[in-house]
């Protein structure tokens, strides 16, 4: 009996984690120009290119239960335990299709050991915390120790993004905590970062470049206070901008490269184009 890792497609894993891990992953769903299609089929690069003129916006659709219950259901009839981390229940109604997906299992498997751990965030905060939870999984972890392993590392992780704008924030209705921005639009550029499972405001500042610079510094003080175990940069369109920010800001940081990955289809519909920043610490940072 082992413990297999189950995920949404919001977490922006580099599809060799997923296979080395063996991860299994239950795909939003991106509605567009009348076709639904899974997250984890959308050609990004083509999706985050089409947001930057875009004048009607795709749209998502979360799993439903029974996608969840039948991965669930194979997990625990293959005689395994089973852990889902899910990108935010306040973001997604995702969390509760996992939930009540591993109800369905559990009508007739009583026995059936599921797990499910809110992340609170979403694309790579969300991905470290998998990547916890499956990589205790393949050190022989129990679902106990998977899903602490999963909690440990929202604690010591955070997302920092700078969007070029906050009209595909406001337009989606994910604003929520940095919703005092909107009246300020064209006058600030705000590094917004995942707070208590919502869209939050880390700091406002007057230009991009400026938003990015205080990325690193948010970083660089976050690592002398508590170490870094791993970081990626992360991008919505504005690719050049991210390779410099890699380059130029965060390499330095970590001493060493830093992998550039591009936000998923269903976060980036409702970021717009954007530079982001997500890391993981050695302790905690909250």
């Amino acid at each position: 009996m082992g413990v297999v890792t189950i995920t949404d497609s919001a977490n922006a894993l580099p599809l060799d984690d997923l296979l080395r891990l063996g991860i299994h992953v239950v795909p939003i769903h991106v509605n567009e120009n009348g076709l639904s299609t899974p997250e984890t089929e959308v050609d990004l690069a083509a999706l985050h290119q089409r947001l930057v003129t875009a004048t009607v916006l795709p749209t998502t659709s979360q799993p439903v239960p029974e996608e969840f219950a039948q991965v669930f259901g194979e997990v625990v009839e293959a005689g395994d335990d089973a852990i889902a981390v899910l990108i935010s229940a306040k973001l997604s109604g995702t969390f509760q299709a996992a939930d009540l997906g591993a109800s369905l299992v559990r009508e007739s498997h009583p026995s059936a050991r599921i797990a499910l751990v809110d992340s609170k965030s979403n694309s790579m905060q969300e991905g470290f915390a998998v990547l916890a939870a499956a990589e205790c999984a393949a050190s022989g972890g129990s679902l106990e120790e998977c899903e602490a392993a999963a909690l440990a590392s929202v604690a010591r992780s955070r997302f920092l993004f700078s969007p070029v704008s906050l009209e595909h924030l406001r337009h989606g209705g994910r604003l929520l905590g940095a919703a005092s921005l909107v009246g300020s639009i064209l006058r600030i550029s705000p590094i917004l970062t995942a707070s208590d499972g919502s869209t939050g405001v880390a700091a406002v500042v007057r230009s991009q470049h400026k938003a990015l610079m205080k990325m690193a510094a948010l970083m660089r003080a976050d690592v002398a206070r508590c170490g870094l175990k791993r970081a990626v940069v992360q991008v919505i369109a504005e690719v050049d901008a991210a390779a410099r920010f890699a380059r130029e800001l965060i390499e330095p940081i970590v001493g060493g490269p830093v992998p550039i990955v591009l936000v998923g289809a269903a976060v980036s519909i409702h970021v717009g184009p954007a530079v982001g920043l997500a890391y993981e610490t050695i302790e905690p940072l909250r």
